[in-house]
């Protein structure tokens, strides 16, 4: 397949990318940065330099691709996901060959729409009624994408991401490499969990399958969820921080979204796909996952955490 994957230099884009190129399929990177594009091409990726935003650097690939991935960064990107998504439609309206099988479009959203719930179970297709406030907008996205007669339209919902540089977890290493592990929320809360290279082997099997998939909503998580109190208590015995671990307050939209507890159960993806999580959970496997983190590029001086990075999906 040829492949294009808007945000290929991303927490979530990259392991994507690397995966379909190592199933074999051509694949295509857009990235915002020269310096990435490079990065991308030493990968075997075929960088694409612009903004997802200005589809001219990249939507005249429509015409031949057979799946667009759309990993943009960032939690707050109502009109960017739904621009980009509109692009590809009207591409593969007026340039997509008439007799051209239909483009498959994956987007990615997160298990943050199931909303903040310590009672009830999820899946996959249980009906969205209060999702966390910053994704607010993501449902009736996903439903016009799913919907679609133009695209065979996919959405991936990933839950927190770990391993490597650590996503959104490398908020909560930082703060323990200081000396001191806290986190937001109140105690009692359980997170869901998916390692990045789990959640790109789902969005490879889905490419591959677009065409029998068409239309289904995947929840891109662990089988399992993790106690909150649990991983912060494990947090102070591995960093060697003072304990005991607190919570603290959260002060916007996005630290009262990561404290969401979603008893997720998922199984489309293991039912459709054959999916299935095979890393060790962030509290079996956290030595590993901290040591990980800490030698990252910026481990000497712990990473800063952007709200603007490919991990943010949730």
């Amino acid at each position: 397949m040829k492949v294009l994957i808007i945000g290929a230099s991303g927490f979530i884009g990259l392991p994507v990318a690397r995966a379909l190129s190592r199933a074999g399929h051509i694949v295509y990177g857009l990235t915002r940065s020269e310096s990435k594009a490079k990065a991308l091409a030493a990968e075997e990726i075929i960088p694409i330099v612009g903004e997802p935003s200005n589809p001219e650097k990249w939507v005249s690939l429509v015409s031949t691709l057979d799946v667009v991935i759309e990993a943009v960064a960032g939690a707050d990107l109502k009109t960017q996901s739904s621009g980009i998504f509109q692009a590809v439609v009207h591409a593969a309206q007026t340039i997509r060959p008439s007799h051209a099988p239909k483009l498959a479009y994956i987007y990615t959203s997160g298990t943050w729409v199931h909303g903040d719930d310590r009672e009830t179970i999820v899946t996959d297709t249980t009906p969205i009624t209060k999702p966390v406030e910053l994704v607010a907008w993501r449902p009736a996205l996903e439903q016009e994408i799913v919907t679609s007669t133009v695209v065979n339209g996919i959405v991936i919902r990933p839950s927190m991401l770990y391993g490597y540089s650590g996503s959104i977890l490398s908020m909560m290493f930082q703060r323990a490499y200081k000396g001191k592990v806290s986190w937001f929320g109140t105690p009692g809360g359980r997170l869901a969990f998916v390692h990045a290279d789990d959640l790109a082997d789902l969005y490879l099997r889905a490419a591959e399958k677009a065409q029998l998939v068409r239309g289904q909503i995947f929840d891109g998580t662990n089988d399992f969820t993790e106690s909150a109190d649990e991983l912060l208590e494990k947090l102070v015995q591995v960093s060697g921080a003072q304990g005991p671990y607190e919570y603290v307050q959260a002060s916007n939209l996005f630290e009262t979204a990561i404290t969401a507890t979603a008893l997720i159960r998922p199984y489309l993806g293991r039912a459709l796909l054959g999916w299935q999580p095979r890393k060790a959970g962030v509290i079996d496997n956290l030595e590993v996952y901290y040591k990980a983190w800490k030698a990252t590029d910026s481990s000497s001086s712990p990473p800063r955490t952007r709200s603007g990075t490919g991990a943010y999906k949730l």
